[in-house]
């Protein structure tokens, strides 16, 4: 214990991680997307019995930064382009670090009043930067996956309590039966969500999309107060946005709950020129988002978002004798977690720093990054598959054998990274541009890796 306190004192060793990171820092935008294979190896290094005795912290620092920072996929730089990975913001980075060292449990104002304080102002200053209805509560957690989580449990519980049944209190057996409607592109994580509430991937009413992934309006079956309906606002493959406007006010009539999966494009609503995507998003109930994708702040930084905060709190709430509520913002009423940190700092960090103004433009920055990097492909008679409404491009290359070989390449070479997909029952390489850091000739030196690697995929290589 006493060897632990001095090193709280330890100035060299804090140096050496800032000296670290820097280093990293610098070298990340030149450096491989995705380590070489002699890099990943390695990681060896670190499977090792547990040691008998204390290791010095600088140790445990250079056996970090020279095993582990060489095997890091390269999400900080310009040339990564998978799983719609944002990148970091300086600002927030530099907070980030600044609120790692304050350590802050942010489940009540008593336990951390600079958290508290800071969550509120991000809920303000988010609903009104995504348009959403005045008085939208906001809970921060880990990512969309349980952003979705929240918010259907809300829906569920908040239907059920207008049909006369306490789900928190009574459980599901016995209860009332909830319809579940959506796309047939919804997302894994929504299906996900499902399992956990009880509500059921096989009982899904699937509605048929477009040839974009959109929902087809003309398709819903119809809707009752009974109905927990799942829209999106970014397919996860093509970007493309459900109709919001029309199916919104069908559920409203029907008296059903709207939950908004916005990932990554719930963020087009704080650009005038991509707004339009999100008209009628409003007129929804829930929604969820991830800040560490479009906003690119850090990792891990997920929002639900409801329009009535009554119906969130009720579906988190727990109590304790222990437990000091206050007047107050106590976090941990809107979301699943008690014990978490302190998202806030970074959050706010993020927000203050880019402003109104600064989230526009990175919005439309990497949406017009996304449609250059379309054109350069199609250029060089790569095919694209979707409209590039947004941020994802989806490429093929004639037969689905020389798409998925020139994907392998692409994805050996280092120079750039991306995903693959199944879109129209075919396979398709799967471009997110989600990082401010991504400059025109970060795209140019992608496509390049494009045309060697379909090049050698062609001869057989």
């Amino acid at each position: 214990m006493e060897r632990l306190r001095k090193d709280v004192g330890n100035e060299h060793l804090f140096e050496k991680a800032k000296e670290h990171a820097l280093q990293y820092m610098k070298a990340a935008a030149g450096r491989r997307v995705y380590p070489a294979d002699q890099a990943v190896e390695k990681l060896a290094a670190f499977e090792e019995p547990l040691p008998e005795g204390p290791t010095s912290p600088c140790d445990v620092l250079d056996m970090l930064a020279a095993a582990g920072s060489p095997a890091t996929v390269a999400q900080t730089g310009g040339r990564y382009f998978g799983f719609v990975n944002g990148g970091i913001t300086p600002a927030a980075l530099a907070a980030k670090w600044l609120s790692d060292a304050w350590d802050q449990n942010a489940a009540l104002h008593v336990i951390s009043p600079v958290a508290s304080v800071l969550e509120a102002v991000c809920e303000k200053w988010l609903v009104d930067l995504l348009g959403l209805p005045t008085g939208t509560a906001a809970g921060l957690v880990s990512g969309t996956s349980t952003a979705t989580l929240c918010g259907l449990a809300a829906g569920r519980d908040e239907l059920l309590r207008r049909a006369g049944w306490d789900a928190g209190a009574r459980g599901l057996f016995g209860a009332p039966e909830i319809r579940v409607v959506l796309g047939g592109q919804a997302h894994s994580t929504v299906y996900k969500a499902l399992s956990i509430l009880g509500l059921g991937r096989d009982r899904v009413e699937s509605v048929a999309v477009d040839d974009q992934g959109r929902m087809v309006a003309g398709s819903l079956p119809r809707l009752d107060a009974r109905t927990l309906l799942v829209l999106q606002a970014g397919n996860v493959s093509s970007g493309s946005f459900d109709p919001f406007s029309e199916i919104c006010a069908m559920a409203r009539d029907a008296g059903a709950w709207v939950h908004v999966d916005g990932a990554f494009g719930l963020w087009a609503e704080a650009s005038e020129r991509h707004r339009h995507l999100t008209a009628g998003m409003e007129l929804a109930d829930s929604w969820s988002a991830d800040a560490h994708k479009t906003l690119n702040a850090p990792y891990d930084n997920g929002i639900v978002f409801c329009r009535s905060r009554e119906a969130l709190a009720a579906a988190m709430r727990m109590s304790g004798a222990y437990i000091v509520f206050s007047e107050k913002r106590d976090g941990m009423l809107y979301t699943l977690d008690m014990s978490r940190r302190a998202r806030s700092v970074e959050l706010w960090a993020t927000l203050k720093n880019l402003g109104r103004r600064g989230v526009a433009d990175l919005v439309d920055g990497l949406c017009d990054a996304a449609a250059l990097f379309s054109r350069r492909l199609a250029s060089h008679a790569f095919t694209i598959c979707n409209d590039v409404c947004f941020n994802q491009v989806l490429v093929t290359c004639g037969s689905a054998d020389l798409t998925t070989a020139t994907l392998a390449g692409i994805q050996r070479s280092g120079e750039c990274w991306c995903g693959g997909t199944q879109w129209n029952g075919q396979p398709a390489i799967r471009i997110s541009v989600c990082s401010y850091m991504t400059t025109a000739e970060d795209i140019e030196r992608s496509v390049e890796a494009f045309v060697k690697a379909r090049e050698s995929a062609r001869a057989g290589n």
